[in-house]
């Protein structure tokens, strides 16, 4: 099965690397190198490229500015496409999304870039979020925030039906509180509320808008206010029509004369008969309606004076209520909605309470449900947890979920703080308070072992998560992630070489000096090379047949 994964890293002038490009397999991939060779700088790389913080120190010397970008393969792309469409970025295509980011040197400041989409850096952590767990010295271990530690704790109980259900009675909760506090407040002010709605109601419900039309009313206001210019142009027109001597009517029937005399003498002339006789109707038509009109406008100051003030009353409710007579009808509902409730606000307030005691006995519930459940979860996992630890070395440590009560939220009425005790007599100690990053790298490993069919990520990125071990403790390590990588792609830096046999594939760093810079270099690693890399963890540079048989050994375990 085809899973998603990290596909290509491509980094130009970041630190020490001028120019690096690495095209990573499914599965377990391990990167290997010398000490000092630039090993942490993929992972840096990729860290800056997920939302970490920028520097302009991180340019190698002499460039303008670093670029990393990376590609991705996912085979289902609803999480990141929701956030896509939130965040306005362009879709991914055929399951690919690409993201980019540059650092100036000059500034320390840059461009980030999503599917040829800019974007914040923010919003680049949020999508990294998704996409990437890393876990190293110098990275977001998200195992150590309590929130996410309840997520893993849910994920692993199943809980999820629970947690909806919990919601569901918290949201209600807040919604019934929030129309309490819209009642709440002491005598004075709900009497000045009251008395404001009532002023409101009644300053609108003079004004009687139902059914007027502010259109209506600027027509009128246009014509009353024009009455006697318009009556002066309309009897002037009527004149020019048909009254006058010279009107346009008396000259069009003194052209029909001629053109009847003319239709006598030549056919060619009954044509233009018929025109005039039309063109003298239509201008006695056009005359006698623009009389009737004319005798329908009255000069009526009384009514102007009426409009005006409609108008003014008009302007001045939208002003304090709305801007369309349509939003002062809304105000006026909601208000009259309001005066209802402050008006019989002791009785709601008793049945609001009422309400929200049985809301808060349901949220209680389902909330209380919830932590028994978890509790049940959290003893499976410390157990879970705790053996996979036993097996990494630590053969006497002890791994455990503290469930403390807290105040309801939408998770639950619980904290969670994923505890360790790493030796026999020392105390169970908070994780996110642990400062060995070994520690903490082992104790994801052991988590990560237990939930691999839970975690949404898809990849996960280990740093010195064999610090301090060797020997067979690096062959339970590399059993460890090579389980992992069965349904995440996981990347390893490690200095083991019984963690690097496991890999499906293997990459090598290397650092060289050319004309006084230092170049950092990574290729994969195959065949015989492979073997020749797991001798030299294993011996150092001078090959010997001992540490190339003991590689092969190692790289023929099952």
């Amino acid at each position: 099965m085809l899973l998603p994964m990290l596909q290509s890293l491509r980094v130009r002038n970041f630190a020490i690397v001028e120019s690096l490009e690495v095209d990573f397999g499914p599965g377990l991939n391990v990167i290997t190198g010398e000490t000092g060779a630039g090993k942490s700088i993929v992972i840096g790389a990729l860290g800056l490229l997920l939302g970490m913080r920028a520097d302009r120190s991180q340019v190698r010397t002499g460039a303008e500015q670093c670029q990393i970008e990376a590609s991705f393969f996912l085979t289902d792309t609803a999480a990141i496409g929701a956030l896509l469409d939130e965040l306005g970025i362009t879709a991914c295509e055929e399951g690919t999304l690409v993201l980019r980011r540059t650092v100036t040197a000059a500034s320390g400041s840059g461009k980030c870039v999503v599917n040829d989409c800019t974007t914040t850096v923010q919003s680049l952590k949020r999508i990294g979020d998704l996409l990437v767990d890393l876990h190293g010295p110098h990275e977001h271990q998200s195992l150590l925030n309590q929130d996410f530690q309840l997520e893993i704790l849910d994920a692993f109980g199943h809980l999820e039906a629970e947690r909806t259900a919990h919601q569901k009675t918290y949201d209600a909760v807040l919604e019934i509180r929030r129309r309490r506090s819209a009642l709440d407040g002491d005598d004075e002010s709900v009497a000045q509320q009251i008395e404001m709605l009532a002023f409101q109601i009644k300053e609108i419900e003079a004004a009687e808008l139902q059914g007027q039309s502010e259109e209506s009313l600027a027509a009128e206001h246009a014509l009353l206010a024009n009455a006697q210019e318009i009556l002066t142009l309309g009897q002037s027109a009527t004149a020019a029509l048909s009254e006058d001597d010279a009107s346009a009517f008396q000259r069009v029937v003194e052209a029909r004369r001629q053109l009847d005399a003319m239709a006598r003498l030549t056919e060619e002339a009954s044509p233009w008969q018929t025109e005039a006789e039309a063109l003298a109707s239509g201008i006695q038509a056009l005359a006698t309606s623009l009389q009737r009109r004319m005798e329908s406008i009255e000069l009526d100051p009384a009514r102007l004076q009426w409009v005006e003030e409609r108008i003014g009353i008009l302007h001045r409710l939208k002003r304090k209520y709305g801007g369309t007579i349509a939003e002062i009808l809304e105000f006026v509902t909601k208000a009259r909605s309001r005066l209802q409730d402050l008006s019989s606000r002791t009785e709601r307030l008793a049945a609001i309470d009422k309400e929200q005691k049985a809301a808060e006995k349901a949220m209680l519930a389902t909330g209380e449900t919830l932590t028994s459940r978890r509790q049940k979860a959290a003893q499976e996992l410390g157990r879970a947890v705790t053996t996979n630890l036993r097996a990494l070395g630590f053969p006497h440590g002890e791994f455990r979920i503290e469930i403390t009560p807290a105040e309801p939220r939408p998770s639950g009425l619980d904290l969670v703080d994923f505890g360790f005790a790493p030796n026999v007599g020392e105390p169970m100690r908070p994780l996110r308070v642990i400062a060995s990053s070994g520690e903490i790298s082992r104790v994801m490993l052991a988590t990560k072992a237990v939930l691999a069919k839970h975690d949404r990520v898809p990849v996960l990125v280990f740093d010195e998560v064999d610090a301090n071990v060797g020997g067979e403790m690096g062959v339970a390590i590399g059993e460890k992630l090579q389980a992992i990588a069965k349904g995440h792609q996981v990347l390893c830096i490690t200095h083991l070489p019984q963690v690097a046999a496991h890999g499906t594939t293997h990459f090598a760093v290397a650092k060289r000096v050319t004309k006084g810079r230092t170049f950092t270099e990574i290729s994969p690693v195959v065949g015989t090379q492979r073997e020749e890399e797991i001798a030299r963890m294993l011996g150092g540079k001078n090959l010997t047949s001992v540490t190339l048989r003991h590689a092969r050994e190692l790289l023929a375990r099952p």
